[in-house]
């Protein structure tokens, strides 16, 4: 997820905005990439080896020659009720019972906020160090006496590196572990182009989260998601999903990054097998309003899909920790160049100082409290990142207050005249699978 409210992460890597920096691999929007279809079968042939669980090292050498570096910080960036409920338990005899025998099934619910753990074990962009993980430990304790231990996770984040901390963390806290709840992803990544792959991932994911075997199937994964579009084998994906549910690997499955078109077809897809679509994890924030402009928060409410909001604090710029005198270093100093430069600079002002009279109002709450709450406002769960406990504490206080009505309208007029920090044409999400032609990614 992120530093001091930065924000989750969602895709492969940075901040969008910095243009030399792919999200994707380029081919995934060309066809030099794309899987061939055989002579012989309507199935698809990835150049690369479609049963393997995750990238080989010929695999991650290759990403590296392509600059791993920008293909995973690319895609990492680019992840009202305080309750979500969602059936869960004996998900494999829930299916074949009938829906009414189903409604009685135990319940999954969420809470008002979750925890994005990009950041633990990512020193692509993030820069993390191994020393780190005291720290991380004392968060994960602190969110389970909170009772707020919603963990999101991908198995990209540090290459199965943060699965692997949440894992340890959560077996060390013995039978209190059992109260933690994980949403992980699977990487849609050019070569995985089979069903098959999203179940073997599941179950990697699965065993990184649960490093004591005996304890797996007592703990299937609480979330399990497609981290972004592909440019093909979407369905082949959902299929996936649906697979993983049936056999009980996971309480619940979602999506992120899926845009109006997407998730409609996707939601069918699920729904004839008597599966509900759970959430959709998208980018949402003060900085970035696009799912609220082009009707994407609306279609999922339409649907009964609970939306994660990720980047809440817009990778820190709402935050307060960064003006004209103080601007990040790395992949986030074009944008912070972009954003506090001439009519761009003089509109994120005001909105800061809306965002500061607010504050006021509620003890000189801090400002990420503030971006936070606007996200909660909009019905939606956000998941920060933190890496130590004062980040912690500091994005759980958001919950012990609320938003009125006119301030939502006074955060709304002032963001909505701040010019985005990333747009959505420049993601490298592809907009399209290039087979079904059905849009995949509009925010």
């Amino acid at each position: 997820m992120v530093v001091a409210g930065a924000s989750l992460v969602h895709a492969f890597v940075p901040p969008v905005g910095v243009s030399q920096i792919p999200l994707v691999p380029a081919c995934l929007s060309s066809h030099s990439c794309r899987p061939r279809r055989s002579s012989s079968s309507s199935s698809f042939k990835a150049h690369q080896t479609n049963d393997q669980e995750f990238p080989s090292d010929e695999q991650q050498q290759s990403l590296s020659n392509m600059g791993r570096r920008s293909f995973l910080a690319s895609a990492a960036i680019f992840s009202s009720s305080s309750l979500l409920v969602l059936p869960n338990a004996s998900n494999a005899a829930a299916i074949a019972a009938a829906d009414t025998s189903r409604s009685s099934a135990t319940t999954l619910s969420l809470p008002p906020m979750g925890l994005g753990a990009w950041a633990w074990g990512d020193s692509i962009f993030w820069g993390y160090n191994p020393k780190e993980d005291d720290d991380l430990h004392q968060v994960f304790n602190y969110a389970l006496s909170q009772n707020l231990a919603f963990f999101d996770t991908a198995e990209l984040y540090g290459l199965g590196r943060s699965e692997t901390l949440i894992g340890n963390f959560r077996e060390e806290a013995g039978d209190e572990g059992d109260k933690v709840q994980v949403a992980t992803k699977f990487a849609a990544l050019p070569f995985r182009t089979k069903a098959q792959d999203v179940v073997k991932a599941c179950k990697s994911s699965l065993k990184r989260l649960n490093p004591n075997d005996s304890r797996s199937a007592a703990r299937p994964i609480d979330l399990y998601q497609i981290h972004f579009p592909n440019a093909w084998a979407n369905e082949e994906y959902w299929d996936g999903l649906a697979q993983c549910y049936e056999q009980g690997l996971v309480k619940s499955v979602g999506v992120s990054n899926y845009g109006v078109d997407a998730i409609r077809a996707v939601h069918g897809k699920l729904s004839e097998r008597g599966i509900p679509l759970a959430t959709n994890q998208i980018q949402l924030s003060l900085l970035y309003r696009f799912p609220i402009e082009n009707g994407l928060i609306d279609t999922c409410n339409e649907l009964g899909v609970k939306v994660l909001s990720y980047s809440p604090l817009a990778l820190g710029f709402l935050t307060g920790k960064y003006d004209r005198k103080n601007i990040p270093t790395g992949p986030r100093q074009r944008i912070a160049n972009t954003l506090f430069e001439g009519d761009a600079g003089a509109s994120f002002d005001t909105m800061i100082s809306v965002m500061k009279d607010i504050s006021a109002n509620h003890g000189d709450a801090p400002l990420s409290q503030v971006a936070l709450n606007w996200t909660r406002a909009k019905g939606t769960i956000p998941i920060p990142g933190a890496r130590n406990l004062r980040q912690a504490k500091q994005n759980f206080g958001a919950l012990d207050w609320d938003l009125t009505k006119e301030e939502v309208h006074l955060l709304d007029g002032a963001s909505s005249k701040v010019p985005a920090y990333i747009t959505p044409d420049k993601s490298p999400f592809p907009k399209e699978d290039i087979n079904s032609k059905l849009k995949m990614f509009d925010s």
